[in-house]
């Protein structure tokens, strides 16, 4: 079998018991970005997904029927914010994250609205976004917000 399948996933409603495998994941995954910024805060990581929390516009990843990640899409005023995308290391970079991430957008470009999101400045995640059409709009000192304008 060759290795570099794209192991099986799903997406599943997110349910308000989900916040904590998820304020976890996000403590894990946001580390590194935020120790590089100086920023990194073992409680306010955690307490800022809690706060942030929306189960109704957020989706459970899960990889071989374990929990491996979310997405958030919140809908705004001139179209989404992708928040809230998280996926464990241990599947990074096996494909699950951009695949992801292209039903997330079709569902956006089947409405024909944009998507917005912001990731922390000198993030790997900027690359996946980039290749998957985001463009920057604004930065400051900590964060990049891109937008992704729906394609035909």
């Amino acid at each position: 079998m060759p290795t570099n399948t794209l192991p099986s996933w799903t997406l599943r409603q997110a349910l308000p018991e989900d916040v904590e495998p998820i304020a976890e994941l996000r403590a894990v995954v946001m580390r590194p970005d935020l120790e590089r910024l100086g920023r990194y805060d073992e409680h306010r990581v955690r307490q800022r997904l809690r706060e942030a929390y929306a189960p109704e516009h957020t989706s459970v990843i899960e990889a071989a029927g374990s929990f491996a990640g979310c997405v958030a899409l919140r809908p705004a005023e001139d179209g989404w914010w992708l928040e809230h995308f998280y996926l464990s290391p241990a599947l990074q970079g096996r494909g699950i994250g951009s695949a992801v991430l292209r039903r997330v957008l079709d569902r956006a470009d089947a409405e024909r609205l944009p998507v917005r999101l912001d990731v922390l400045q000198r993030s790997p995640a900027r690359r996946l976004y980039e290749r998957h059409g985001f463009t920057l709009e604004r930065e400051d000192a900590v964060d990049v917000f891109l937008v992704r304008k729906p394609t035909p």
